[in-house]
């Protein structure tokens, strides 16, 4: 968790922010960290980030357009240094918000750095944006990325209390929520609306940004029939997806890889890794001449990650101690594989 002084820092620059410019990561915890701050001040625009590991140099064009007085970057761990030298010739101030384990990266004037991976029990960004925002009305949003990124906030009752027909008695984790309960199906709504045109999802952002309550997503109407009914198909092939990967299963290991329009690789392992809670679960996403791999599983499986990815020309890879990333040349994926197969044993 981030101490008082820090959360208090963090409102300061918001509310000295007149035109701010939010980056965050294209997915819940990043989604609805954003929201909670910009609902927050009630000002400022967003952009999802879908680079991959870095927010690069190429996302500077939207400074350029946008002019913002602030920057807030949410739920990323690398920064390309390019970007932010950019931004501080721009003498724009970031404020760079995350949770991954990392070593501090090498910042200096004019960049606000905070993380809480060293706190004892890893909150995600939006936990981290609830607590800065303070409002409790907005308590699903921060539900949504907390439970989105496998984590069971301490406010969960308080939820319950306020929401009990989105809810579940006693889950036994946060993914036990979001795969079986009404706030679980509309952070995947919401997840799968994040996998749309540029123009589709800014209009989400748009309808996000002054919802009232949770269920308003689940009504259609001209505003969330766009986002209802990309909902629908992805839906239907990522449950062709999940039924193919079940039979990969071995005794250790589930390791199971596709091709396709977008990479449900996350989502994929996220849902294998609570069928599946003994298992590694490796998910390869073909684009290409990219393989994007997601690993899930009870052990340290960031170590598996590096070791796995040690010494393969260009391989970057991390994240959780749970759950992680890869990124790698599709020619290098049989000796991949092989190694982390030989890992697990």
């Amino acid at each position: 968790m981030l101490t008082k002084k820090q959360i208090g820092e963090i409102r300061e620059h918001l509310e000295k922010a007149q035109n701010p410019l939010f980056f965050f990561d294209n997915d819940n915890d990043g989604l609805t960290s954003f929201l909670l701050l910009r609902r927050f001040i009630g000002r400022g625009r967003g952009v999802a980030i879908k680079s991959f590991p870095d927010l690069n140099i190429s996302y500077y064009r939207k400074i350029s357009e946008l002019k913002p007085d602030y920057v807030f970057i949410l739920d990323k761990p690398v920064v390309s240094d390019e970007f932010l030298e950019k931004v501080r010739e721009a003498n724009i101030p970031i404020v760079w918000i995350d949770h991954h384990i990392m070593k501090k990266p090498n910042i200096g004037e004019g960049i606000y750095y905070y993380n809480s991976y060293k706190s004892k029990f890893g909150e995600p960004v939006s936990y981290l944006s609830y607590k800065i925002a303070n409002k409790k009305e907005d308590i699903w949003l921060a539900m949504i990325g907390c439970i989105s990124d496998c984590y069971m906030p301490k406010f969960y009752k308080e939820f319950e209390k306020k929401f009990p027909e989105l809810s579940k008695k006693n889950p036994k984790s946060a993914f036990d929520l979001l795969y079986d309960s009404e706030i679980g199906r509309i952070a995947r709504i919401l997840d799968f609306s994040l996998k749309d045109t540029t123009t589709n999802v800014v209009n989400m952002l748009r309808f996000m940004m002054k919802v009232k309550a949770p269920v308003d997503i689940l009504e259609e109407n001209s505003k969330t029939k766009q986002i209802l009914k990309r909902y629908g198909e992805i839906n239907k092939k990522y449950y062709v997806l999940i039924e193919k990967a079940r039979f990969c299963a071995t005794e250790k290991l589930l390791y199971f890889q596709y091709g396709g329009e977008f990479s449900l690789s996350a989502n994929l392992s996220n849902q294998l890794s609570y069928e599946f809670p003994d298992k590694v679960v490796v998910v390869v996403y073909l684009n290409n001449e990219i393989a994007n791999i997601s690993i899930r599983g009870k052990g340290d499986v960031r170590k598996l990650t590096l070791k796995a990815i040690d010494g393969i020309e260009g391989a970057s890879g991390g994240g959780h101690k749970n759950a992680t990333g890869a990124k790698i040349n599709v020619s290098y994926l049989q000796e991949f594989k092989e190694k982390i197969e030989g890992l697990v044993g």
